[in-house]
């Protein structure tokens, strides 16, 4: 893995079988805004690195990731557009303590730079939303890596409403670490 250091953070790149090149930061402090901005930049000429998508919201698409599930109710007045609201927002992201930047609103296409925390430091990732719903009774979007991130896959976002009235927030993921350091640490994957 070669790696290559400066302005308080570490590159570390590597190649995958197929020859395509990924690499991931790891920095000391949490990126700035401009940095964040400059990850977007690069990131409109990025590609997915997995396929198909649609993964994270459809469990009968074969895959050979990795699938999770996290769900939730959510209690409250007026939960649904609240839980809907907060997903516009990246509300879940930021509550999670990742910096967030996109370069448009939530829609198929749009891409999003983060920065999440480490035990020590931050690791910057990107990603492009591959689909997004918007029904009466489920709000949501799933996103896909693009080649500055330490994973390979998809992971969705959805508000629930269930003939009952009960409001679910659901996260589904279907992904691998790739990158070398996260098979090793799993944390910052």
């Amino acid at each position: 893995i070669p790696a290559a250091a400066g302005m308080g953070h570490l590159w570390l790149w590597h190649a995958e079988p197929s020859g395509k090149a990924r690499s991931m930061a790891v920095r000391v402090r949490r990126p700035q805004p401009e940095r964040l901005q400059e990850l977007l930049q690069a990131s409109r000429a990025d590609t997915l690195t997995y396929a198909p998508t649609g993964l994270s919201l459809d469990a009968t698409i074969p895959t050979k990731l990795h699938r999770a599930r996290w769900e939730t109710v959510i209690d409250g007045p007026d939960p649904y557009a609240r839980a809907c609201q907060a997903l516009r927002e990246w509300a879940v992201h930021r509550g999670a303590g990742l910096s967030v930047a996109t370069d448009g609103e939530l829609s198929r296409g749009t891409n999003v730079a983060m920065a999440a925390p480490l035990p020590v430091g931050f690791v910057e990732v990107t990603c492009r939303i591959v689909a997004t719903v918007d029904a009466a009774d489920a709000f949501g979007f799933a996103y896909g890596t693009l080649t500055v991130h330490p994973e390979r896959g998809e992971e969705s976002f959805m508000v629930r409403r269930t003939p009952d009235g009960a409001v679910r927030f659901v996260v589904e993921a279907a992904s691998e670490p790739v990158h070398p350091l996260a098979r090793l640490l799993p944390l910052v994957a």
